[in-house]
C-alpha cells in the first residue's frame, strides 16, 4: 500500500506512558511502514499510571489483537479482564427500575473490563521505540514540526508529537470547552475482592459495568479476575467527601463487601479541547478531553483520535496538511461533545433519589447543555447532531435508511438508553 505521507514522519514523539501514550506508541510501531523512522516514546518515571479498574467498547477488541498479533484470549487473560457485554443501570431515570446499554448485536458483541496499567504494559512491549525517561517541559510548534523541550537535556525536533500528558491544569476558556452540562468532579476508587477467578482459561462469562444511583452521584462496579473496582462519582461542591464516604461504605455493605482497599480521590474536568490537532502536534486522551466514567468514552476516543491522526498523516502528501488539519480537529472535537451530550442526556430524568445533586443535575446542570454546545460556541455541529438523534427517537417508524444513524454511538445505544430513562 502507497503511503505518500509517509516520508514526511521521520521522526515521531510519544509524550505520556498511560493509556493513550502507550496505544499511540504502539500504534505508529504497527501502522508506519518500513524500519527507516525513529519513534520516541517519552515519559516520567516518577509519574505512575493509576491502575483502575477501566471499562472499554467493543472496538477495543480487535484493536489490541491487531497491534499485539497475540489471541483474544491471552490478551484477556494479561490484562485480568473479563467480557463487558455492556452497562446496567439501577435506580437512573424517572420510572424507577432498571435497564441495560447492552452493546450490539445483543449478547454477542462484548469489549474489555480490563486494568490499565496492565493494558499499558501489553502494549509497551509491542512498542519499538527509544525510551526517554525525561520530564517534558513543553511541546511548541516551529517550523515544519514541533520541537519538545525536557528539565536537564537538549531539546528535540519531531515531525509529529503526540501528546498524552493528561489533564490540563486548569481550563482556558480560549483553549477549552467545559462541558458544563455533565454534573459530577471527583471519584473517590476503591478495590475489593475480586467476584470472578481464573480458573483453567479466560472467564467466558457475561459482565457488565454496573452504574448504581446513589443520593449523592453514582457508583461503578467493574469487575476483573484480581479485584473488583469500585468507584463513587460525585460533585464535591455539591457534597461534602465525608458524607460521600459514608454512603460509600453502606453501598458497599449491602453489595456484600466486607474488606476493600482505598485507592485514591481523583477530582476531573469535563472539557474538550479547541485544538487537538494543529497537523503536527496531537493532543490525545485525557490531554485532548475528559468526561466522567459513565459510558467508558476514555479509550475509545483515545482509539479514535491517534487512528485518524495516523491515517492523515501516513496517506496523505503533506502539502495537503495545512488544509486537512482544521477538518480532523473539528472533526474529532465534535466527536467528543457527542460523546459529552450522550452522557449528560443520562441525567435529564433524573434518578430515584429526590436529594440535592439530583435535582441539581436534572435541573440545574443538564439544560445547560444547549448554550454550552452551541454551534457557534463550539465550531461544530454536534449538537445540530445529537437534537437529530432525539428527533429520530420521537417518530413512530424509523426508516431502514436511519438505522445506522450515529452521534458517537450508534442509534440504537440512543433507543435503549431512552427508554430506560422514561425520556419519551
Amino acid at each position: 500500500m502507497i503511503q505518500p505521507g509517509a516520508k514526511s514522519l521521520r521522526k515521531i514523539a510519544v509524550v505520556g506512558r498511560g493509556t493513550a501514550g502507550c496505544l499511540a506508541a504502539a500504534s505508529v510501531t504497527r501502522l508506519h511502514p518500513g524500519g527507516d523512522y525513529e519513534l520516541h516514546h517519552i515519559y516520567d518515571s516518577r509519574i505512575p499510571v493509576i491502575g483502575v479498574g477501566e471499562g472499554s467498547w467493543p472496538s477495543l477488541v480487535q484493536e489490541l489483537q491487531r497491534l499485539t498479533n497475540l489471541p483474544h484470549e491471552t490478551i484477556q487473560q494479561r490484562l485480568k479482564g473479563t467480557r463487558k457485554y455492556g452497562v446496567a443501570f439501577e435506580g437512573w431515570g424517572c420510572r424507577d427500575r432498571n435497564f441495560t446499554h447492552y452493546f450490539t448485536p445483543q449478547q454477542v458483541s462484548y469489549a474489555y473490563h480490563l486494568s490499565a496499567d496492565l493494558m499499558a504494559e501489553l502494549l509497551h512491549e509491542s512498542t519499538r521505540a527509544r525510551h526517554i525517561d525525561a520530564n517534558v517541559a513543553g511541546i511548541t510548534r516551529v517550523k515544519d514540526g514541533a520541537e519538545v523541550t525536557f528539565d536537564g537535556r537538549p531539546p528535540e525536533r519531531y515531525d509529529l508529537v503526540f501528546d498524552a500528558r493528561g489533564f490540563p491544569r486548569a481550563l482556558d476558556p480560549d483553549e477549552h470547552v467545559e462541558i458544563s452540562f455533565i454534573p459530577t468532579n471527583t471519584a473517590v476508587i476503591r478495590r475489593a475482592p475480586p467476584i470472578l477467578e481464573e480458573r483453567n482459561g479466560p472467564v467466558l462469562q457475561h459482565t457488565y459495568t454496573r452504574a448504581v444511583a446513589r443520593p449523592h452521584g453514582w457508583v461503578f462496579v467493574i469487575p476483573l479476575t484480581v479485584h473488583t473496582s469500585y468507584g463513587y462519582i460525585f460533585n464535591r461542591d455539591v457534597t461534602d467527601l465525608a458524607e460521600v464516604e459514608a454512603d460509600f461504605d453502606a453501598f458497599l455493605e449491602s453489595d456484600g463487601v466486607r474488606e476493600f482497599a482505598q485507592r485514591a480521590v481523583l477530582q476531573f474536568p469535563n472539557f474538550v479541547r479547541r485544538q487537538l490537532f494543529d497537523g503536527v502536534v496531537a493532543r490525545i486522551g485525557n490531554a485532548a478531553a475528559f468526561m466522567e466514567p459513565l459510558e467508558a468514552t476514555a479509550i475509545v476516543s483515545a482509539q479514535l483520535q491517534i487512528g485518524m491522526v495516523l491515517h492523515i498523516r501516513l496517506n496523505r502528501p503533506v502539502e495537503h496538511l495545512e488544509r486537512d488539519a482544521p477538518t480532523v480537529n473539528r472533526f474529532l472535537v465534535g466527536n467528543m461533545l457527542c460523546y459529552g451530550l450522550f452522557v449528560g442526556w443520562h441525567y435529564s430524568r433524573g434518578s430515584r433519589y429526590d436529594s440535592a445533586f439530583w435535582r441539581l443535575a436534572r435541573d440545574g446542570v443538564w439544560p445547560r447543555h444547549r448554550a454550552a454546545a452551541a454551534p457557534e460556541a463550539v465550531d461544530c455541529t454536534a449538537l445540530d447532531k445529537f437534537d437529530g438523534m432525539l428527533a429520530l427517537l420521537r417518530q413512530p417508524v424509523i426508516d431502514r435508511e436511519d438505522w445506522d444513524r450515529m452521534c458517537a454511538v450508534p442509534l440504537t445505544s440512543y433507543a435503549q438508553v431512552s427508554q430506560g430513562l422514561g425520556w419519551s
